[in-house]
């Protein structure tokens, strides 16, 4: 908000003097009606051209508040939604996997309408509201200060009730963009998965599932408009009870002579301008402690301080040759579970290791622990004998390019898809990855090649095309240290043949850990790790490991036979 200060004084001020105009009617009826009493014809006159300034004056005050206001809080805002993503961007892999996609987009959508709506109101209404009444009260107090003292006595009594209120809408509030969280959640899983939904003729089981979110989030939001609601009848009560006061005692004094009638009316114009302001800053209370509850929503991801960070004597890392050695690793994705148990590995450098094992044995997640997506829980991960948790992140990262069977594409050209790998790469270089992935042909059949937009998730390509281009960004990247997780799973028998032909181009030099579930994959390897329940079990060539007749040849033979049945059925 600093930053924004030049702006909220000149806010400010505007309101002051919107408030202020609205301050000058009660004195201008006064000053009309003890001038039509007198017979005062030329005062009389004048009150409608001054009338006719105020409303011009204060019109364009309101305006240019209104610009301004508003300029703040979206600026507010988009400082939000930049800090929340920056932290989003930053915070641990494990920590984004808690929570549904859903939830987040939440806090950017939802949370941030509601925090949207309590700015502008508490910057807009709730000051010139504020500004109004104390206009407003001066005045009152100027025409009659024992009166108006009376009448302040009264709309005290609000207070404790509208702030037990307030505090119970926070709790309301905070629960329903909750629930909004997981509804959007809900949605965005759901219209994710249209295929098989459709497929699985699941059309009627997501409606009702989705009826069921509408039908909560129906209820939720009649707890807040319940609870806003009962503000301003409470209000107007008490307005009711002081403008009856006020009309007793002014009909009082006029006919003991201690009154005028101008002065009856212009406090009670007074006191009447002064209503709804009061029953505005009532609600306001309730709609700020709502815009509260999301502040803090938003807050504590973005205070949330990531566990997988540089420390503060962090170094870059300095690699030589690219040796990655596991140290009797252990790490457990939830506690009492360990997904890897003394993993030891050594992988030297620009050599080709392959990981194999049946599913859940823990190949992935030593693949995970080298960029640092996850922690090590004990043991060390090093590369060139340097703890990858005592060198900076950044330095790290860049020195590595990860091909995974999920891949991930954004809703953005072919051309740059690639050139997440290399941000300055020219196109030359663009051209040259994706003709060593064996993409180019697809590409330049498209109708737009290289500037085609590949949709959400890639969605406008096949799972093939999209994993070719993955491996294009990684080529294009030419990191010194290559990890692959089943980086050829979606591709057909002559693609994968011509990406292998790429890989091993690739991995020319180069330190490579690649996870692969086929024998073509994995069998020139220059050394094979098989792993089961996140141990090593096995070490070393597919000719000794298919010797040693253990788990790697009983692998092998699974795998033998099924091509065999393929072969055979063709």
């Amino acid at each position: 908000m600093l930053p924004q200060l030049p702006r909220v004084l000149l806010a400010m001020l505007l309101l002051a003097l919107v408030a202020s105009t609205t301050g000058i009617y009660p004195l201008l009826i006064e000053y009309a009606i003890d001038a039509i009493e007198a017979g005062n014809m030329d005062k009389i006159v004048e009150v409608p051209l001054i009338i006719v300034a105020l409303v011009i004056a204060k019109s364009v005050t309101l305006y240019l508040q209104t610009v301004v206001t508003s300029s703040v809080v979206f600026r507010v805002l988009k400082g939000m939604q930049s800090a929340m993503f920056g932290r989003l961007l930053t915070i641990d892999l494990a920590r984004l996997n808690r929570e549904a996609t859903g939830r987040y987009l939440s806090r950017f959508t939802n949370d941030l309408n509601v925090v949207r709506e309590a700015l502008t109101r508490v910057m807009t209404n709730g000051v010139r509201d504020l500004l109004t009444l104390v206009f407003l009260v001066g005045t009152m107090i100027y025409m009659d200060w024992r009166l108006t003292l009376g009448i302040l006595a009264i709309y005290p009594l609000a207070i404790v009730p509208i702030n037990a209120l307030g505090k119970r809408m926070r709790r309301v509030s905070a629960d329903t963009q909750s629930y909004v969280g997981d509804m959007t959640a809900l949605l965005n899983e759901s219209l994710s998965g249209a295929r098989m939904v459709k497929t699985f003729g699941l059309e009627d089981y997501e409606n009702k599932r989705a009826n069921s979110f509408f039908e909560g989030f129906y209820r939720w939001n009649m707890k807040l408009v319940r609870g806003r609601s009962l503000v301003d009848p409470g209000m107007e009560i008490l307005g009711g009870v002081a403008v009856a006061g006020v009309v007793a005692y002014g009909i009082w004094s006029v006919f003991a002579g201690v009154g005028s009638v101008g002065s009856l009316m212009g406090f009670l114009s007074a006191l009447l301008l002064g209503a709804a302001p009061a029953r505005a800053l009532g609600t306001l209370h309730v709609v700020f402690q709502e815009g509260m509850a999301a502040v803090q929503r938003v807050f504590d991801l973005v205070d949330e301080v990531p566990a997988i960070r540089d420390r503060a004597d962090a170094r870059p890392l300095d690699l030589e040759k690219g040796h990655v050695r596991f140290a009797d690793v252990g790490f457990e994705y939830e506690p009492g579970a360990p997904a890897l148990s003394a993993f030891s590995l050594d992988v030297a450098a620009g050599s080709t290791v392959a990981l194999v094992g049946p599913s859940g044995a823990g190949k992935s997640t030593v693949i995970n622990l080298i960029p640092r997506l996850y922690d090590a829980t004990s043991g060390a991960v090093t590369i060139d004998g340097q703890d990858v948790k005592d060198v900076t992140l950044a330095s790290l990262r860049r020195e590595m390019a990860i091909v995974s069977q999920d891949v991930t594409l954004f809703n953005d050209t072919v051309r740059a898809n690639i050139a997440f790998g290399k941000l300055d790469a020219t196109d030359d270089e663009i051209r040259a990855a994706a003709r060593a992935a064996a993409a180019e042909e697809f590409i330049t059949a498209m109708p737009e090649g290289y500037e085609t937009v590949v949709g959400d998730r890639g969605l406008k390509l096949s799972g093939g095309q999209r994993q070719r281009i993955a491996l294009a960004r990684a080529i294009l990247r030419d990191a010194p240290i290559l990890l692959l997780d089943e980086a050829t799973s979606a591709l057909d028998a002559e693609s994968e043949r011509k990406v292998q032909d790429a890989l091993e181009t690739l991995r020319h030099g180069r330190t490579t850990i690649v996870i692969a579930h086929r024998l073509a994959t994995v069998r020139e390897a220059d050394m094979i790790c098989v792993m089961d329940q996140g141990r090593v079990v096995e070490l070393g060539s597919h000719d000794d490991l298919v010797a040693a007749d253990g788990l790697y040849a009983r692998l092998c033979k699974m795998q033998y036979f099924a091509e065999d049945k393929v072969e055979a059925a063709q």
